[in-house]
């Protein structure tokens, strides 16, 4: 790899006197006996691994951590990871920021059990509300490149949700909580037991929003539950079934202009979107000793999902004939008239995904090399339908707010669609591991990717209607080399150089009338990490790493309501992840941190009317140059802990030009519990505990001339201050 890993002079001075500040009690952490790095996980060899011989940056966060803070949503669990940030867009919609600016784009990988939960090319920024928290016992975060294990889009990250698996004895579980600001109410239940050789567990999350609440017209509902099985067919081979079903309704209020951010952060200038989600996920996998030292999982897995949608983020006003910049589509007999002034349009669509697949996965010790080879072929057969249609939306001039909506597919017909793709992914991959000696071990793999999409259009085919039928093919091999030192039994060192790839989506080749020239994007990674265990039990875990870009696919934003996808040539992401935490008889407390610079190292891009616009050397918009999250807590009884938390986001440019800048803000988050007798809990939760006025997503459309805040810059509002009230009953050991 040509590019070097190189942080700024702050970022370095950092590293080097926290190194300086806690090397000086390392060496009295090697005596005590500590299974801090010898913290069993998967995801990052995809078998189980020492912690301390994993050379890759992997975050992970317990059940037992997250049913102690009481998470609202699967962005309270994982944000607790340094380098992790999981943006709110209300109701459990989200967008991700990995080792990447906060985005929408398909540069992550989201898992259950090592499954990916979407096919490849169908990727969706919102995916994870597809999961059930109830039903999860733990959760990983592999950072940075990992397409040599995970194939395409797993690119600043993946995310692994790891099932929860049956309690050997019969447990049950039920709770409640409700926040009154939120208008939310969610209902958790399960029980679980082992009969013999067979072990289920049930788990169920329903969660309600109000309409009637602090942010007007953000009502939804979520059911969903999860159902799994352990059985023991006999002392060498076993079997795990489970069975995951989501159901979400969901309004969606959207953004806001600058005025209403300011003056009405509440406000909604929508009163009809919305966004379904209908998701089913299957899998039975077979696991055995085949050799001697050998086992074998094959996982057989299926998907059945529905997401129906009416998006706010389509719904735009068509400028006059006279603006160019302004066009919004064409007549099927004109292609060069506009539609006329002051015209407000929309869409409405359904993208419907099928799957079957399997994963065969095959780990073998060598005991001759003191190592261990892990090999395995993943299969993935998907069929992607999606229609849509065109709205004619009516407007409220005085209040702004779009009131109602007609089909509008004569009159603008240039973004109706249907069509359907059929996706074949099939891939190979690779890892050995070995140690030449008792401190060193060595990782190098890598993992061949074949995606085909076979694109067939149900309409005629038009400057209407989208493209003729084809079948578009894209390949690569993404390769990785890893090493780990221990320095002592309570001390490591490790580093890693890796690739990542992700192709175009369906939806980017096949979204739009025309089919965009788009290349698989690319990134070389390399990372260097310290794990320890310090004095008086202070855990550290950190990484400098640099990912390096070329061809990235980004949304591009000619006006808003109006995007399209561009390869944007090369962009570099580097920075300095940090973790400590602690725990003590009386007290605990963690610190995740994180210091970044996304840069466009050359990006040249014309807008429709043929201007270039070159924004080489420009910082990434929404690429916040730090975050923190920390959390003190006082266990001031046995049974009782209150914790006092904070997450600070930096600031960050809000466009490309990087003349407009979101300050950031920095929130503080309460939490009080206190378990009764016979398994029971009360809890308590103040979110925003000073009421900031902040915004989970600000972006904007001014390049240059005239600057018009009211009409280019888009804020989506964080909730005020909120007060949650829980309880909760436990039976048995969970």
């Amino acid at each position: 790899m040509k590019n070097t890993l190189s942080l700024s002079p702050l970022s370095l001075a950092v590293y080097g006197l926290l190194a300086n500040m806690l090397s000086s009690l390392s060496g009295h952490a090697v005596a005590q006996t500590s299974t801090a790095l010898d913290t069993i996980v998967v995801s990052g060899s995809r078998s189980e691994t020492k912690l301390s011989e994993t050379p890759v940056s992997i975050g992970s966060v317990s059940r037992s951590q997250w049913d102690a803070d009481k998470p609202k949503s699967v962005g309270e669990i994982i944000n607790r990871i340094p380098g992790v940030h999981w943006n709110d867009l209300g109701n459990e919609q989200h967008s991700m920021a990995i080792r990447q600016p906060i985005s929408t784009n398909a540069v992550y990988q989201y898992l259950e059990d090592g499954i990916p939960i979407r096919p490849l090319g169908v990727f969706n920024h919102n995916a994870l509300n597809e999961n059930n928290m109830n039903g999860s016992g733990g959760v990983e975060v592999v950072k940075g490149a990992a397409s040599s294990l995970y194939g395409s889009n797993a690119v600043g990250g993946a995310v692994n949700f790891l099932t929860q698996r049956a309690s050997r004895t019969p447990t049950g579980y039920v709770g409640i909580r409700h926040d009154n600001t939120d208008g939310f109410t969610r209902v958790d239940s399960g029980a679980s037991n082992t009969w013999g050789d067979l072990g289920l567990r049930f788990s169920h999350y329903s969660s309600q929003r109000d309409t009637n609440n602090w942010q007007q017209y953000s009502g939804g509902k979520k059911d969903s539950f999860t159902l799994r099985g352990d059985y023991t067919l006999n002392d060498k081979s076993w079997l795990r079934a489970s069975l995951v079903h989501t159901n979400l309704d969901s309004d969606t209020p959207g953004s806001l202009f600058e005025n209403d951010f300011r003056a009405n952060p509440g406000k909604s200038i929508n009163t009809f979107t919305w966004r379904k989600d209908k998701t089913t996920r299957a899998n039975l996998a077979w696991e055995g000793e085949t050799t001697q030292g050998g086992l074998t999982t094959v996982t057989l897995f299926a998907r059945n999902n529905d997401h129906g949608q009416l998006p706010n983020y389509t719904i735009k006003n068509c400028g006059a004939p006279t603006d160019p910049s302004k066009r919004c589509a064409a007549s099927s007999t004109k292609p060069a008239t506009y539609l006329p002034n002051g015209f407000v349009v929309g869409t409405i669509n359904n993208n419907h995904v099928e799957s079957l697949g399997v994963d065969v996965k095959h780990e073998q010790k060598l005991d001759w090399l003191r190592a261990r080879l892990v090999t395995g072929v993943y299969i993935d057969r998907s069929q992607n339908d999606y229609v849509s249609d065109n709205l004619k939306v009516v407007r409220d001039v005085p209040t702004g707010r779009y009131t109602s909506y007609t089909l509008n597919s004569v009159a603008n017909p240039s973004g109706v669609r249907n069509y359907g793709a059929g996706i074949a992914n099939d891939a190979a991959f690779a890892q050995l591991e070995f140690s030449p000696s008792e401190q060193f071990r060595l990782v190098a793999g890598g993992r061949y990717d074949s995606i085909r999409y076979d694109f067939k259009n149900n309409l005629t085919p038009d400057a209407n209607y989208g493209a003729a039928n084809e079948v578009r093919s894209f390949a690569k091999f993404s390769p990785k080399l890893g090493a780990t030192y221990a320095l002592s039994p309570t001390s490591s060192l490790y580093s890693n150089l890796s690739m990542g790839f992700t192709p175009p989506e369906v939806s980017q080749l096949y979204g739009k009338t025309a089919i965009p020239d788009l290349n698989s994007a690319t990134y070389d990674n390399v990372e260097v990490g310290w794990r320890a265990l310090l004095a008086s039990g202070i855990r550290l875990d950190s990484a400098l790493y640099q990912l390096n870009g070329k061809d990235t696919i980004v949304s591009y934003t000619s006006e808003i309501g109006d995007s399209y996808n561009k390869n944007a040539g090369n962009t570099r992401s580097r920075g300095l992840e940090l973790s400590l935490n602690q725990d003590l008889r009386e007290w605990d407390w963690r610190v995740g941190a994180t210091w970044a610079e996304h840069t466009f190292v050359s990006y040249r891009v014309s807008d429709k009317v043929g201007a270039i616009e070159d924004y080489s050397g420009k910082d990434m918009p929404q690429a916040p140059n730090h975050t923190i999250t920390a959390q003190v807590g006082w266990k001031f009884t046995p049974s009782s802990r209150v914790a006092l938390g904070l997450v600070k986001q930096g600031s960050y440019w809000m466009n490309n030009a990087n003349t407009l800048r979101y300050a950031g803000h920095t929130l503080l988050n309460l939490t009080a519990s206190h378990k009764l007798a016979d398994g029971w809990e009360v809890w308590g939760q103040v979110r925003n505990l000073t009421d900031k006025l902040y915004s989970d997503n600000a972006s904007s459309s001014y390049k240059s001339g005239a600057y018009t805040p009211n009409t280019q810059n888009t804020y989506a509002a964080g909730a005020p201050r909120s007060v949650m009230l829980g309880l909760t009953k436990s039976f048995g050991q969970r």
